[in-house]
């Protein structure tokens, strides 16, 4: 098992100490780099600011937002930044939630499973350095009856194959994910749930396109919080896992709130919604189980955390993804030394 780092957004007041924990991350021999985007910071812009400023770490977009760019457009961002980082680049991919796409982006939300499918497609094909032309549901390359015609990129990506992973959460997103890509990037992931929440429907749609795991990235993104106080350092995340499980999305579609349910949490689940969704943010946070933070997270001493992480790989996980956490950066190097440190004693490295 590997890890990576996950910087999150940029613009959330911790800029400056995001590159020095790339830097760290690169020196500690971490191999993946992730960024995020949603409607402030875009992950290009903050992958190509950290590959400029660091030597051998992987540079990931976790995600690039399909709803954001035209497919060619995402080809022609990811073939750059391979070059640019002389190979390091990996491109990830998802279609955002209903809310991001309709009123950030005024893209609609519908059929997101045939959309990701021809998206893949078509930038895959573009990468290739093929003429692009393609016939499907959401898009007709080049468009009928008009001036357009095939055009081949013209840059030429550090490698032949840019690895392609996809944000996925649901069964049929999970099993699409398995049949097209490379590797699927997961978050909120329990070790104790990840076969039945995960990886089962992984490994169906690898089966259908007719592979194995073997060569699959199953890549999921975990807080991590090094300390003996584990009920506080769970305590710190009460807000971020109620603003996924309770606030991201609407009532009826919050993909966040339905992988909680799936895992068992269903009334409690139920009652953080009804609580963010009322205004009640601090009565959400009290009320996530505290073993929910715990099965979602790397919290505790050295020790503790070098067993989860023999948990997740015994799971099937491939890269582990650490997003750690400290109100100062030196409190976010130690918890990255302490990943390491806990990495080589679990014995999955």
């Amino acid at each position: 098992m590997r890890l990576g780092i996950n910087l999150g957004y940029w613009g959330a007041g911790m800029d400056g100490d995001n590159l020095a924990v790339a830097q760290e991350a690169d020196r500690l021999g971490y191999d993946v780099c992730w960024a995020a985007e949603a409607y402030g910071s875009d992950a290009p812009t903050v992958l190509s600011w950290v590959a400029a400023q660091t030597e051998s770490i992987d540079i990931g977009s976790a995600i690039m937002q399909i709803p954001a760019r035209q497919p060619a457009m995402t080809a022609m961002t990811a073939a750059t930044l391979d070059s640019l980082s002389g190979g390091r680049f990996r491109l990830g991919l998802g279609v955002s939630g209903p809310q991001v796409s309709e009123g950030w982006y005024g893209v609609k939300f519908d059929k997101p499973l045939a959309r990701t499918r021809e998206y893949v497609e078509i930038v895959r094909k573009a990468m290739s350095r093929e003429r692009l032309s393609y016939e499907g549901q959401h898009w007709t390359l080049p468009l009928p009856d008009g001036p357009g015609k095939p055009i081949k990129l013209t840059v030429h990506p550090q490698r032949e194959h840019i690895p392609l992973y996809i944000a996925a959460i649901g069964p049929k997103n999970l099993e699409q994910t398995g049949e097209i890509a490379d590797g699927a990037l997961l978050i909120f992931p329990s070790a104790e749930h990840l076969e039945d929440t995960a990886v089962k429907y992984l490994r169906a749609g690898r089966e259908k396109a007719g592979k194995t795991m073997e060569g699959f990235d199953v890549c999921p993104t975990l807080p991590l919080a090094v300390g003996d106080d584990i009920k506080g350092l769970a305590d710190m995340f009460r807000p971020y896992t109620a603003l996924y499980v309770g606030g991201m999305g609407s009532r009826k579609q919050n993909f966040y709130n339905q992988l909680a349910q799936r895992m068992g949490y269903e009334k409690e689940a139920a009652e953080i919604q009804d609580k963010y969704l009322s205004g009640d943010k601090n009565g959400a946070a009290a009320a996530v189980p505290h073993q929910l933070i715990d099965q979602t997270t790397l919290l505790g001493p050295v020790e503790r955390i070098a067993e989860r992480m023999q948990a997740y790989a015994a799971a099937g996980v491939t890269t582990l993804t650490l997003a750690p956490a400290g109100f100062t950066l030196d409190e976010r190097i130690t918890a990255l030394r302490a990943g390491t440190d806990a990495l080589e004693r679990s014995g999955v490295a």
